[in-house]
């Protein structure tokens, strides 16, 4: 452990740790990446995939490494019982921290199949990371304002046809699906702006996982709902490379998927939507709820 330097200087060593470790694993990535294009073979494809999986596991892994190494971290962590490599699943959680992804990721490596984020279109030009989650087949979304939607209708729609060619390369391999409801991270102004209803939460986007569940809603085995909580506040990436993470406190609720969900279309189908939205605000309610007790039993 590096507990022994100060903060500061255990996050250099961890960010230097994090860019080898992309480096180092961005090479063979991007070599299988370019096989997976050279040979559109299904069965080869499907076996490309899982050796592209592997890498990205072993990236995960690595970083498990450095995390421990600034500090050791105290999970308190019930619920993921019955999670396995072998099926698919749609993945949730509440969002406060750029931290919550490597959160899920320490956790959840190995356990589930890897974790395919949706993510700003934007995002691809983030140096090497952004080629990385481009070969690892990460949807990339193009968001659109109302007023930009009223001037160009054309437009609308175009989110579904992007999560439905991403969720179609996925039918080969298991995979875990996995979206922020609310769309971006939980800070007071946002909360405020938004005026939500919720007191730990910013209000969920339903649309985002109705059309993973209209593109591969049978293929999914459950919805495993994560709600995660940070005792100490919520930490900055660079809080974590410091080795600030003192406590994280996580819960997995995994959910059976209603069967009058699958084979619905979220656009056209107005009762549908009605029906999905309120079962969606239920489970925030419940989240809500659930962090309430949490931020009671494991105060600041």
């Amino acid at each position: 452990m590096l507990h022994f330097l100060p903060h500061a200087l255990r996050g250099i060593v961890s960010a230097l740790l994090l860019a080898l470790n992309t480096l180092f694993w961005c090479w063979p990535l991007f070599f299988v990446a370019l096989l997976k294009l050279l040979l559109p073979i299904a069965l080869v494809q499907r076996g490309l995939r899982f050796v592209m999986h592997g890498i990205a596991e072993a990236w995960i892994g690595f970083n498990k490494f450095w995390m421990d190494l600034a500090r050791r971290t105290r999970w308190n962590v019930e619920g993921m019982q019955g999670l396995d490599t072998r099926h698919s699943y749609l993945v949730t959680s509440n969002h406060q921290s750029w931290v919550d992804i490597l959160v899920l990721q320490y956790l959840l490596n190995r356990r589930m199949p890897l974790l395919k984020f949706f993510l700003k279109q934007e995002l691809i030009w983030v140096p090497v990371i952004g080629l990385c989650w481009w070969a690892l087949e990460f949807p990339f979304m193009k968001r659109y304002s109302k007023e930009y939607l009223a001037r160009h209708p054309e437009k609308r729609g175009q989110d579904l046809a992007t999560t439905r060619k991403a969720c179609e390369r996925y039918k080969s391999n298991p995979v875990s699906v996995f979206n922020f409801l609310e769309g971006t991270r939980l800070t007071p102004q946002k909360h405020a702006q938004q005026q939500s209803p919720f007191r730990y939460l910013l209000k969920p986007k339903a649309g985002g996982i109705a059309f993973v569940l209209d593109a591969m809603g049978e293929q999914l085995d459950a919805l495993v709902n994560v709600t995660i909580h940070y005792p100490g506040g919520n930490p900055g990436f660079w809080d974590l490379l410091c080795g600030r993470l003192g406590e994280v406190v996580v819960r997995f609720d995994k959910l059976d998927i209603p069967a009058d969900f699958i084979g619905r279309n979220y656009d056209q189908d107005e009762q549908y939507r009605l029906q999905f939205q309120q079962w969606v605000n239920q489970l925030w309610e419940a989240k809500d709820a659930q962090l309430a007790e949490l931020h009671r039993q494991f105060p600041g």
